[in-house]
């Protein structure tokens, strides 16, 4: 049975004469869970997949239709134009100007030679830094910003492929360095980084508009994007500077501070009735619209920002408050010997007297007659009204770095301190501040409050004097001017002026440097109707240093051009000044000086 059934199997395996059970195809055939396993992979990839283009197309559909969108869709800004600053007439002090952008896409720039050429050329670019750039790669490489508009023309007019001239602005500065510490400047990206430009920046930046575009593949717009937004410009700010007053007024104190070799100037000229500010001028200065290489000495505003011991152009406010009170007459008799206080010996130097009427005091700027009737006014009181003309408080005048100067409560006085702030050591201000304080004598009393912006609604004035005290003081004061006084060389031509000189010697760690000093003249006119307030301080003026000799002619052509530029007529008659060895300013020691000024200031400490 056995043979019989393998007989039966062979037959069954051999069909039309094929061996199966010896074929090499059968024999190498793939075992079916990898047929079946194979299947599956398949099936996984396509549940992938669709998995995947249900993420991409439906749950994320945002995300990546942003993220295609930033390909070839973008957003191009339109820069607005930054506000004008003006000065009380509208002249210009700073104007935004057209001032394109020069970008390439470096897959489209195709130029001839003559072309490339005249390129470069434009853009004042070496050839090998241009190639770098295009060889950067990329769909947009800047060339130059801000370049002229008139350049941008010409580069329009050449007509080279892949090139783009994008809108821009630059700040310009018509009175450059006259103006600069007032108007400041702005940086690369246009934005305020000193003066006003700086403190108005919300109001002069404006907001820039955009547009969007669509792009191909090589940066090319092919189709605007929903509606522009419109860019809007930027509001101007109007100054109470006058732009001839400041040119005059900065010329003036460079020429001083070079005739002098001094380290420094400053002028503050205001008006003398409403407290505008019409110059603030410092030397030295820099151009705003050159950003290389400015240091902190060349930025300060030092009429505003620095502040200094005043010497004597604090005593007219001493000598107002003893009148004030009545403990003194123009023409009381003060003997002027040198005296102690604690363990000060005040004295008037090698300019003493045995004794000085109140009007003597003032023309000759004596330290003793000044201490003197210091010693009646009451702490409280003296410390009170120089408060209240502004020493220890900062100007409000909205600007950047503003200083608030010092005076020490009136609480803590000791009485030698006391006698030294009555002839201004002790205590410091800035020259504003001192300018201002002078408009309490000009206004018949009362304080201005100071604006620097037209229009600008003015904090009410303060009365710190009566007015026949402030029209008494303003005689006084112009003793000073006369021939017999601390600084004839203060005296305007045609116009009636009364001051008060400071030659104040630099603080140095503990004690003071009889070799550095601070030259100051502060004055008014004309006497009878003040139209303008004028301070000059000069930072260590070699060789002559009094107020009178070096700061006071400063004063006379400030107050002689501002006076006419400004219309008011003369209301002096006017006579050639006389020649004595007093107006000898070019003495290189001013102890050879015959007649030199009092000035004071020198006490003793």
């Amino acid at each position: 049975m056995r043979a019989v059934s393998r007989q039966r199997s062979a037959a069954a395996t051999s069909v039309r004469g094929v061996n199966y059970s010896t074929s090499p195809l059968l024999a190498s055939k793939t075992p079916p869970w990898r047929s079946r396993f194979l299947v599956m992979m398949v099936g996984l990839g396509f549940l992938a997949l669709a998995g995947r283009a249900l993420y991409v197309q439906v749950l994320e559909s945002d995300f990546f239709q942003k993220k295609g969108e930033e390909r070839y869709a973008s957003t191009i800004q339109l820069p607005a134009s930054r506000g004008r600053i003006l000065d009380r007439h509208g002249q210009i002090l700073a104007i935004s100007v057209n001032a394109p952008t020069i970008s390439v896409n470096p897959q489209q720039f195709k130029a001839q030679d003559d072309q490339k050429r005249a390129l470069v050329s434009l853009l004042r670019m070496p050839v090998k830094e241009f190639d770098a750039k295009l060889a950067d790669g990329g769909a947009y490489v800047v060339l130059r910003r801000q370049i002229d508009d008139g350049v941008a023309q010409q580069i329009r007019a050449l007509k080279v492929k892949g090139l783009t001239i994008e809108p821009g602005y630059i700040r310009r500065y018509p009175e450059n360095e006259a103006a600069a510490h007032v108007v400041g400047f702005t940086d690369i990206e246009d934005k305020g980084q000193e003066g006003i430009e700086l403190t108005f920046q919300r109001q002069l930046q404006g907001h820039t508009g955009s547009r969007g575009v669509l792009k191909d593949r090589l940066g090319r717009i092919v189709e605007e994007l929903g509606e522009p937004v419109d860019p809007h410009d930027g509001r101007d700010v109007q100054l109470t500077i006058d732009s001839q007053v400041q040119a005059l007024a900065y010329q003036r104190i460079r020429d001083a501070v070079q005739e002098h070799k001094a380290k420094a100037g400053s002028v503050v000229v205001l008006d003398a009735q409403s407290g505008e500010i019409l110059a603030l001028a410092n030397y030295p200065s820099y151009l705003p619209g050159e950003r290389r290489n400015l240091t902190g000495a060349q930025l300060r505003n030092r009429a505003v920002t620095d502040v200094f011991e005043p010497g004597s152009t604090v005593k007219p406010f001493i000598v107002s408050m003893a009148l004030e009170k009545g403990f003194v007459k123009p023409d009381t008799l003060l003997d002027t010997h040198p005296f102690k206080v604690g363990p000060l010996l005040v004295n008037d130097g090698s300019h003493s007297h045995d004794a000085l009427t109140v009007a003597q005091v003032i023309q000759k700027s004596s330290n003793v007659g000044t201490v003197k009737m210091s010693q009646r006014l009451d702490n409280k009181e003296m410390g009170e009204m120089l408060a209240s003309l502004g020493f220890g408080t900062k100007p409000q005048i909205g600007f950047p770095g503003a200083a608030t100067g010092k005076l020490r409560p009136w609480k803590t006085w000791k009485p030698v301190e006391k006698a030294t702030m009555s002839y201004g050591y002790g205590l410091s201000a800035s020259l504003l501040q001192i300018a201002r304080a002078y408009t309490a004598i000009a206004r018949d009393g009362e304080l201005a409050p100071l604006t620097l912006i037209k229009g600008e609604e003015a904090l009410p004035a303060m009365r710190i004097f009566e007015p026949e005290t402030a029209r008494t003081m303003r005689q006084l004061l112009r003793g000073t001017v006369s021939a017999e006084g601390t600084a004839p060389l203060a005296q305007p031509v045609g116009y009636s002026a009364g001051g008060k000189t400071g030659t104040a010697e630099k603080q140095e760690g503990r004690g003071y440097n009889s070799d550095k000093h601070r030259a100051w003249f502060s004055g008014i006119s004309p006497i009878d109707n003040p139209r303008v307030v004028v301070a000059v301080m000069i930072d260590e003026p070699t060789g002559v240093y009094f107020g009178g000799l070096v700061a006071a002619p400063v004063f006379k052509t400030v107050v002689e051009q501002t006076l006419r530029t400004l219309g008011v007529p003369p209301d002096m008659e006017v006579k050639a000044p006389a020649v004595t060895a007093r107006t000898n300013v070019k003495s290189a020691n001013p102890k050879a000086v015959a007649l030199a000024p009092t000035d004071d200031e020198k006490a003793m400490h």
